[in-house]
């Protein structure tokens, strides 16, 4: 009976090495998955209406890419028990500490407005009014976050990660071509046309793969969940899978998009869930679901990683395990924000389809800033010690960063010097 023993032994440990995973789990799955923002379901769905599944093989290669720049995180916030903004501010001094939380104050903002874009034109399609669904969006937020518990919270937010998933059951009813998928899309090619657009719809991808948020967000978010040294291994995981679901979704995405919308001049998630009714009309129905899950998601990561910054770095309480007595000014930041970004949608006449598409953009271009004070930190031994970056990290985000500078100079010449490069249309 001694391999009973040896299997009862074998799933003892496989079952406490998997509760002590469940245990760590949520900040890396949280932030890759929030990722896929309003903002990030337009982007691939208009991505795959112009170029079908041309670019699913670039998308595939930015999950590694997002893993390499968010584990960073783990290992900083776990070692530090500081957030991203504290860490800047003590490495630094005060002026690099105030130029990237005005950085992050302003890219937020605008990347929650693309998130009350997408949630408000998501419930449109079903006879919603926006004043409703800011309305109604502003307490469900309040609402998750005033359970004085950071472990309420992520309970509560995993429901809307698992909804984010929607867009699987989606893509496989549409029956995407297994052949063009393979040959069009995994394996490389680039696709015909304007190169300056091309370099448009590559840098948006990119900005809603990695985007600046997602950094301050994922250590903050380590340090509120107590996070030691030992748990970096867990930590690490739970950013892999959060990084495979990250492009899992974006790829079916694309499938959906590419299978039915392929030629259409899709400008917004919301258009495409409508050009998809008629076709399909409950793809259509979980497009438009999955949109504003994703904005919802979107929103409630991103107001989080700035109004943990400002706790961070005015010294305020700052924690999810704070109820709002405890921390007044971090829960007031939280509901500004949710505010000020959702009474800009109601605007009449507000060019809200051109803030979505460019807040991508903008977002890659600041990028590269955060990464080499993120590299930095990472290097420096007294802060890090045996948790520093190794040579191999190094150069592969180092890697990383002149990836984005290049890519950020190719679009801002393509933009001066539209001629050059094909023009963006």
């Amino acid at each position: 009976m001694k391999w009973v023993s040896e299997l009862y032994y074998n799933y003892s440990k496989y079952a406490k090495m998997l509760a002590v995973y469940l245990a760590i789990a949520g900040p890396g799955i949280i932030v890759m998955v929030a990722d896929n923002d309003a903002g990030g379901i337009t982007t691939y769905a208009a991505t795959g209406a112009k170029y079908g599944f041309a670019l699913i093989w670039f998308l595939i290669l930015l999950g590694p890419i997002a893993y390499f720049v968010q584990e960073m995180t783990v290992r900083l916030g776990a070692v530090t028990k500081k957030g991203h903004a504290e860490a800047i501010f003590d490495a630094f001094g005060p002026f690099w500490g105030w130029f990237s939380l005005a950085d992050l104050t302003i890219t937020n903002w605008l990347t929650v407005i693309t998130e009350f874009i997408g949630m408000t034109a998501a419930l449109s399609i079903f006879g919603i009014s926006p004043i409703y669904t800011v309305i109604g969006v502003t307490l469900l937020m309040t609402f998750m976050v005033l359970q004085g518990k950071y472990w309420t919270w992520e309970k509560i937010t995993f429901v809307f990660v698992a909804l984010n998933l929607i867009y699987i059951p989606a893509a496989i009813l549409v029956h995407p071509s297994l052949h063009d998928v393979i040959y069009k899309g995994i394996i490389p090619t680039i696709p015909a046309g304007s190169l300056g657009l091309l370099f448009f719809f590559i840098m948006a991808n990119i900005g809603t793969t990695i985007a600046p948020w997602m950094i301050f967000f994922q250590q903050s978010s380590v340090v509120d969940k107590n996070m030691s040294e030992k748990d970096i291994i867990w930590g690490k995981a739970d950013t892999a899978v959060g990084s495979i679901l990250t492009v899992v979704v974006a790829v079916f995405v694309i499938l959906v998009a590419g299978t039915l919308l392929y030629g259409q001049n899709i400008q917004s998630a919301a258009q495409a869930a409508i050009a998809i009714m008629p076709i399909n009309y409950w793809v259509g129905v979980m497009f438009a679901i999955g949109l504003f899950d994703a904005g919802l998601l979107g929103a409630v990561a991103i107001t989080l990683s700035s109004s943990w910054a400002f706790g961070e770095v005015f010294g305020w309480a700052h924690s999810l395990n704070q109820n709002v007595r405890e921390a007044p000014w971090f829960y007031v930041t939280y509901f500004l924000g949710i505010l000020s970004a959702g009474a800009v949608v109601l605007i009449p006449n507000a060019p809200l389809v051109l803030i979505t598409l460019f807040v991508q953009v903008i977002a890659t271009t600041i990028l590269p800033a955060t990464m080499v004070f993120l590299i930095i930190l990472l290097n420096r031994e007294e802060i890090m010690g045996k948790y520093k970056n190794t040579k191999t990290q190094n150069i592969i985000n180092t890697a990383i960063v002149l990836m984005l500078i290049i890519m950020s100079t190719l679009y801002a010449v393509s933009v001066i010097f539209p001629n050059l490069f094909g023009g963006l249309i």
